[in-house]
């Protein structure tokens, strides 16, 4: 790997407060995150949204990535804007240019500590491996969703998000603070290794990879009809079988889980996230795979 800078972001959601407290404390205390010798660019996504507490102000930053939309002059949104500039200044092309990007967020939803790759790109691949070999968290492949785009870790030559929750949007937790810290930390020794030449994966990657998302049952005007039953609220992760109560309504009324046209699509995340209400998603479902490590993986990474 070249020596290039690996780009942590924080705040690309303004109402996620413990990664913008802890890339704080990093600026105040550099040697937080010297252990693995990685050069760091520590950066705040949105602090435009940061200082108002909103998760963005005109639209979402991490949708604000996509080509199209970036090269469109007339998208002049304050988030759209936002994205310009990070890629004018550390994307792989821009004035401090940076390899590999790593945005950090957290969730309402029980996703613990975890990993979220878009798509397959071999270096992200190596990465979360590593990474899971390391502290064995559990990988969020979202791909194959129109609906869903223009996230912020594409347009850099490797990268992946760390989510940690549940913590509610607004507040510093010292055990999200921790977690955070803990995955970040992991991912710079794993970054470490390749550069070394000597990182070695595992013998297998298991992803949870995205197959759609459900919303909460409405009624015609779009006002909701049931909530998420309290037995499968902060159960991310945790496979459902067909009968499980999925929906509660307030008359006592439970709308069980049907399999899809996919059954093995059964491993729900993000579980009620607040951010996504507007999305129309109560959750998402995954399917379980185990894939087996690619040298051409690493080689990837390394290849940086």
């Amino acid at each position: 790997m070249a020596q290039g800078r690996v780009l942590v972001v924080a705040a690309t959601h303004g109402n996620e407060r413990n990664a913008p407290w802890l890339l704080e404390q990093w600026r105040q205390r550099p040697e937080l995150l010297a252990a693995a010798g990685v050069e760091l660019a520590l950066e705040l996504g949105n602090p435009e949204a940061l200082a108002a507490n909103r998760r963005y102000i005109d639209r979402d930053l991490n949708r604000s990535f996509a080509p199209e939309l970036l090269a469109d002059p007339s998208r002049q949104e304050l988030e759209v804007q936002r994205a310009r500039q990070l890629l004018a200044r550390f994307g792989p092309d821009g004035d401090q240019p940076c390899s590999v990007a790593l945005d950090l967020h957290s969730t309402t939803s029980a996703m613990g500590n975890s990993l979220v790759v878009y798509g397959r790109r071999p270096a992200d691949l190596a990465l979360a491996a590593g990474v899971q070999a390391r502290l064995g968290l559990p990988v969020y492949l979202h791909e194959a969703d129109a609906a869903q785009t223009g996230f912020l870790v594409e347009r850099w030559p490797a990268g992946l998000v760390i989510e940690v929750g549940p913590v509610p949007q607004g507040l510093l937790s010292a055990s999200i603070c921790r977690q955070t810290q803990l995955a970040l930390e992991a991912c710079l020794a794993v970054l470490a290794q390749a550069r070394a030449g000597r990182l070695r994966l595992p013998e297998a990657l298991w992803v949870h990879r995205h197959a759609g998302s459900v919303d909460l049952p409405r009624h015609g005007d779009g006002r909701p009809a049931a909530a998420v039953h309290p037995l499968r609220q902060h159960r991310d992760w945790r496979p459902l079988t067909p009968g499980d109560p999925l929906f509660w309504s307030a008359d006592g009324t439970v709308i069980a889980y049907e399999p899809g046209a996919n059954p093995a699509a059964r491993w729900p995340v993000f579980i009620n996230e607040a951010a996504y209400g507007e999305k129309g998603i109560a959750l998402s479902l995954c399917q379980r795979e185990r894939w087996g490590c690619e040298l051409g993986w690493g080689d990837a990474l390394a290849a940086l």
